[in-house]
């Protein structure tokens, strides 16, 4: 086929696969780009095992492989790593990305999840609770901390008219906005993807799309060439409760000298939702809670520990060093395959979607730092309408966390009284002590 690279039609042809190009002669410029991108990641024999066994749970490690990674106490060292944590936020070295491409269609919201209302009795969406964050940390430190903010197709528009209409929540510059990528949809009966009015149909690329999207936009080669930034701190939209650049977590990262950092929870059964780190074959690695048998869920090793209970947070922090040894490899992150059902043209096809998964980066790296938090500190997710990870439990986890700083302040209030406490008032219980008119800014309604 013309302009099809060689080393392409012979790759194909070896796997059988030249069903894949099948179109390329019709195909835009942008949308060989694409095909090119997602036949260079494609695992053939993975790809033919997936269409041919129906089987949707993922590739498991055999258990003499794995074993529990070390974790570290948030508190461990803290003293100085809060310093050098503090240190490097005052010196300009962190930088801030958050994902947030997803709609909250879960929440029967039809608009970028990141807007949706959750402040206990403001009813702040989580963009201002993350924003208000960051600008109490700028204020706390004196200090430049960029926020990259990753959308997708369809979330970038009404995320950047949304911050526009609140003015930036009162961050002046320095945030900025990146798009998620896509890779094609396949059609599962024919092999071939799948057209929509002459163009590829793509679905987003997975979380792990936004190292790609950061080195496309050039903000690696930017971060390295000015020598400033060192350190990414990366967190999902949907998580009320981060701790944005947390100074303990970022100072433990620079004494380990880690390439990744991770944030953990324990797990209370070894079925919770959560991704699950561990050591497989002596190197950091996520296993999907999904991948999972109910029997291998219950694994445990040699000691008698079970495998499955550090989960993740989706926290994460990354030196820039690293990202941009990866990017000079091609960012090394394996596809995920899903079945899906999709319309085109008032037609419904079973498809295959791919996805990249960032915490598919933690085996590449040489130092892999790994701290438990908890569920009341720092995790909880809005996911679901009702029931777990819902706005009801999310709104109830604010209320516990502000209640729990004020009576570690001295206050306390009744219990049934929803609770409120403004970044931009305090960060922590430790900003309560310090700040004498605190009582002039806590939200309070009964």
């Amino acid at each position: 086929m013309k302009d099809l690279p060689s080393d392409i039609r012979e790759r194909l042809h070896a796997a059988g696969e030249e069903r894949i190009v099948a179109d390329w002669p019709a195909l835009s410029e942008p949308d060989r780009a694409l095909l090119l991108d997602l036949v260079h990641r494609l695992n053939f024999e993975a790809l033919r095992h997936f269409y041919a066994s129906g089987e949707r749970k993922g590739h498991v490690p055999q258990r003499e492989r794995i074993g529990c990674a070390p974790i570290q106490s948030a508190d461990e060292n803290a003293s100085a790593a809060r310093a050098a944590g503090e240190t490097a936020l005052r010196n300009g070295e962190v930088a801030v990305v958050m994902v947030a491409g997803g709609r909250g269609t879960r929440l029967g919201f039809h608009h970028p999840k990141g807007m949706f209302p959750i402040g206990p009795v403001s009813q702040r969406s989580l963009f201002q609770i993350h924003a208000e964050k960051i600008l109490a940390l700028r204020r706390k430190y004196d200090c430049l901390l960029p926020w990259l903010i990753m959308t997708s197709e369809v979330t970038d528009r009404d995320t950047r008219e949304y911050f526009e209409r609140h003015h930036f929540f009162g961050l002046d510059g320095d945030v900025h906005f990146f798009r998620q990528g896509g890779l094609p949809v396949f059609d599962t009966a024919s092999g071939k993807p799948i057209r929509e009015q002459g163009r590829l149909l793509t679905s987003p690329n997975g979380h792990g799309g936004t190292l790609l999207a950061l080195d496309a936009e050039g903000w690696l080669k930017r971060w390295q060439a000015d020598g400033r930034v060192k350190t990414v701190f990366y967190f999902q939209v949907d998580n009320p409760l981060v701790k944005i650049a947390e100074p303990v977590f970022l100072g433990q990262h620079l004494l380990a000298n880690a390439d990744v950092g991770t944030k953990v929870v324990r797990k209370t059964k070894p079925n919770d939702p959560l991704g699950n780190i561990v050591l497989v074959d002596d190197r950091c690695q996520i296993v999907e809670y999904s991948d999972l048998t109910p029997e291998q869920a219950h694994w445990t090793d040699a000691g008698g520990e079970h495998l499955f209970t550090a989960g993740s947070t989706a926290i994460h922090s990354f030196s820039v060093e690293f990202l941009c040894r990866l990017s000079g490899e091609g960012f090394p992150l394996p596809l995920h395959l899903a079945r899906k059902k999709v319309k085109v043209n008032g037609q419904e096809h079973h498809a295959v979607q791919f996805e990249m998964f960032i915490f598919d980066v933690l085996p590449e790296a040489s130092r892999n730092l790994v701290v438990e938090t908890t569920h009341a500190e720092e995790f909880a997710p809005l996911k679901n309408k009702e029931g777990p990870d819902s706005p009801e439990t999310v709104k109830k986890a604010l209320h516990d966390l502000y209640a729990g700083w004020l009576a570690q302040a001295g206050d306390a209030f009744p219990a049934h009284w929803p609770i409120e406490i403004s970044p931009l008032a305090a960060l922590g219980p430790e900003d309560l002590v310090r700040n004498e008119n605190i009582g002039l800014r806590i939200e309070v309604r009964h």
